[in-house]
């Protein structure tokens, strides 16, 4: 198999991808395009006030865009009967655990029910061949152990963000189990979880590094609440090359991947949130310092890892960036956008230097 994605199956394949509006979804669209996959996309509009979606002209590149919710049932089943896509990445979803705790109800809404209107829509296209569908390393019921945990761990999750995603796995199985169930299933469905993924072009508000990037800008102390929970941290390219290679493994070989996939970085990559605040400073330039937020916080995880065995040994995926390069790319990223430069080549550069790692 071949170990990174393939330009040549992608060339006019039809995908549907939900979240193409954001983070993840923004560079995905990007990278599909620049292969020739035909891309209907289907998010809400834009969230943050920055937005990568637009630095990117992803609307411009993709097929087409579509602006609606996955919780609006008949609106995203009109959207897909007249897509026909042939390839389904899932990846819009409310992906924010202190968020979670404020609207819990949005959560799940999003997070359980817009995956089920997906997997519900697939079971009247039959053009499609293959679906992903994109959850995250926090769906496992969190022991707070010293090692990775393997896509046979019980789903769980303490706040509502993280058993909302848990939940998601569930509703994909039954899903797999009850309607597309063997070999001679038109649709093969599988699930990813990836860790905490990094890179240019993240504006969200209450996430590590794009906060970091705007105390740095602001030359400003960054305020961080938990300094020594330790993420699995990787690049953005670094998952997104494993959904691309998990779904060319569904639409080509079928059943045998159809299941659920870690994607995290190397054992060393799982760092505290200390030492990725001072390595981001470190690569800035220094000049920088960060304080502990005093106030009460919510719960969350303080250790999280992902066992990547199956993924590496099956898929033939395994993490090519360090943390130290991911981070690098950050701000190379950052100064680039800074300078005016043409963002759309800068994404791609990096997609071609990471395609070209060993």
């Amino acid at each position: 198999m071949n170990l990174d994605s393939d330009p040549k199956f992608w060339n006019k394949k039809r995908v549907f991808l939900t979240g193409h509006t954001g983070f993840k979804g923004s560079w995905l669209s990007l990278w599909l395009a620049s292969m020739g996959a035909e891309v209907t996309g289907y998010a809400l509009a834009p969230q943050t006030d920055q937005k990568l979606y637009d630095v990117l002209g992803v609307n411009q590149l993709i097929k087409e865009s579509f602006i609606g919710n996955i919780c609006d049932l008949q609106n995203l089943r009109k959207v897909m009967l007249y897509a026909k896509p042939e390839i389904i990445i899932h990846m819009a979803a409310q992906s924010l655990v202190r968020y979670s705790f404020a609207n819990p109800i949005e959560t799940y809404q999003t997070n359980i029910m817009g995956t089920v209107n997906i997997l519900e829509c697939t079971r009247e296209l039959d053009s499609v061949r293959a679906t992903l569908v994109v959850t995250s390393d926090k769906c496992y019921e969190n022991r707070e152990w010293t090692w990775g945990y393997r896509e046979n761990e019980p789903m769980g999750g303490s706040d509502p963000y993280s058993s909302s995603k848990g939940c998601a796995e569930l509703v994909t199985s039954a899903y797999r189990q009850s309607f597309f169930n063997g070999a001679k299933s038109h649709n093969q469905i599988a699930s990813a979880r990836a860790g905490n993924v990094i890179g240019g072009g993240d504006w969200s508000k209450d996430r590590l590094i794009p906060d970091a990037i705007r105390a740095l800008e602001a030359n400003e102390p960054l305020i961080i609440r938990n300094p020594y929970a330790t993420r699995p941290w990787q690049h953005v390219l670094e998952p997104l090359s494993g959904y691309l290679i998990l779904c060319q493994a569904l639409f080509n070989y079928g059943e045998k991947f159809a299941s659920g996939w870690n994607f995290g970085p190397r054992d060393e990559d799982s760092r505290t949130v200390e030492e990725v605040v001072n390595l981001l400073i470190s690569s800035w330039g220094g000049g920088v310092n960060w304080r502990l937020d005093v106030a009460e916080q919510p719960h969350e995880a303080k250790l999280l890892k992902l066992d990547c065995s199956k993924t590496h040994s099956k898929l033939g995926w395994t993490p090519k960036w360090t943390l130290e390069t991911a981070v690098q790319k950050i701000i190379d990223w950052q100064k680039c956008i800074q300078k005016n430069d043409n963002m759309q080549e800068v994404c791609l550069t990096q997609i071609n230097q990471y395609l070209n790692s060993k």
